[in-house]
C-alpha cells in the first residue's frame, strides 16, 4: 500500500489497496486510521460491484437510505446511483446531488460519518476530467478561528433544516427534483447540532455548520444568528482549507462528514457521461445517540 499526499491537511492517495478483497478488522482499522489522519481518501484503480460497495461501506457504520427513494440499486437500497445519464429518456440516477457546499446528513439527528462513492464514467473534454468534488477542512476552519469567536460559538447550537438544500437544489435550472411531500418532511423535521464538536477518531474540535442545511443559530436574536452563520460559512471556505479531488475512472472516494464540507463542480454537459455509485455511512458507531 502506498499513501500520497498533498499540500492540504486534507486529502490522500491509496494505491495497492484493494477493497474487493472483502470486509475485515485489518481493513476497516487501515481505513479508519487513514481517514482519521487525511479526512479525505482517493482507493485508486478498484473493480467493485454494488453489492461489494455496500459491503465495504458497512464496516464503519450504519448505512443509509434516501428519504427521497430517487435512485436506488436494485436489490440494494443503500447504494445510490449519481448520473446524468438518460435510459430510454429517463434519468438511471440523481443528476444535481451536491452542488452546493454542504456535509451530508446534518439534517438528521443521527449525523454522518463518511460518504463513500465509486466512479464508473467521469466526465470528460479534451481528454481533461470534468465534475470535481471539492472539501473544506473544518478542524484547520475551527483552529483558524479568532480566539473571541471560539469563544462565543462553545456550547451554541444551531438548526439544520433538509428542505433548506433541497430546494436550493431543486430551483437550480434544469433540476428533476419534486418538492418534498408532507410525508418527507415529517420524516425529515429540523433539528439541531452543536457549532462545535469533538471528532470522535481524531479528538480535534471541528466546526460543524455548513451553508446547504444550517439556518439559525439557537438561543441568540435573529440579526446576530445571520451574523455569524455569514461569517462562520465565509470563513470556512478559506482557500487554505480546501482540497479539490479530480476523479478517475475505478476512484473509490470516501470522506469525513465530521471533519469537512463538499461541493460537486458541476462543469461537464448533458452529452458528457457521468456514472457514480454512492453510500452514505452513519455515525453511530462513532457517536452513539
Amino acid at each position: 500500500m502506498k499513501v500520497t499526499t498533498g499540500t492540504s491537511e486534507i486529502g490522500a492517495t491509496v494505491e495497492g489497496f484493494d477493497l474487493s478483497s472483502g470486509p475485515g478488522q485489518v481493513q476497516r482499522d487501515t481505513v479508519e486510521r487513514l481517514i482519521g489522519a487525511h479526512g479525505v481518501l482517493c482507493f485508486k484503480a478498484q473493480r467493485l460491484s454494488a453489492l461489494q460497495l455496500r459491503d465495504f461501506s458497512a464496516q464503519f457504520g450504519e448505512l443509509e437510505i434516501n428519504v427521497a427513494n430517487v435512485a436506488q440499486e436494485p436489490g440494494a437500497p443503500e447504494v445510490m446511483t449519481l448520473s446524468n445519464i438518460l435510459e430510454d429518456g429517463k434519468p438511471i440516477g440523481l443528476g444535481d446531488a451536491g452542488q452546493g457546499w454542504h456535509t451530508d446528513m446534518s439534517y438528521s439527528r443521527a449525523v454522518a460519518f463518511a460518504n463513500v462513492l465509486y466512479a464508473l464514467k467521469v466526465p470528460r473534454r479534451n481528454g481533461e476530467p470534468l465534475g470535481a468534488t471539492q472539501f473544506s477542512d473544518m478542524a484547520a476552519a475551527y483552529d483558524a478561528l479568532p480566539a473571541n469567536v471560539k469563544s462565543r460559538i462553545e456550547g451554541l447550537s444551531a438548526i439544520h433544516d433538509f428542505n433548506k438544500f433541497w430546494e436550493m437544489m431543486r430551483t437550480r435550472p434544469g433540476s428533476l427534483r419534486k418538492p418534498l411531500t408532507d410525508e418527507q418532511r415529517r420524516a425529515k423535521p429540523p433539528v439541531s447540532h452543536p457549532l462545535v464538536l469533538v471528532h470522535p477518531i481524531s479528538g480535534r474540535r471541528v466546526l460543524y455548520c455548513n451553508p446547504g442545511y444550517a439556518v439559525r443559530i439557537e438561543g441568540i436574536p435573529q440579526a446576530e444568528s445571520d451574523e455569524l452563520l455569514a461569517f462562520l460559512f465565509e470563513h470556512q471556505l478559506q482557500q487554505d482549507f480546501i482540497y479539490t479531488h479530480r476523479w478517475s475512472e475505478g476512484d473509490v472516494l470516501m470522506w469525513d462528514n465530521l471533519r469537512t464540507i463538499h461541493q460537486a463542480i458541476a462543469d461537464y454537459r448533458p452529452d458528457e457521461p457521468r456514472l457514480i455509485k454512492r453510500c452514505q455511512v452513519m455515525a453511530s458507531r462513532y457517536l452513539p445517540h
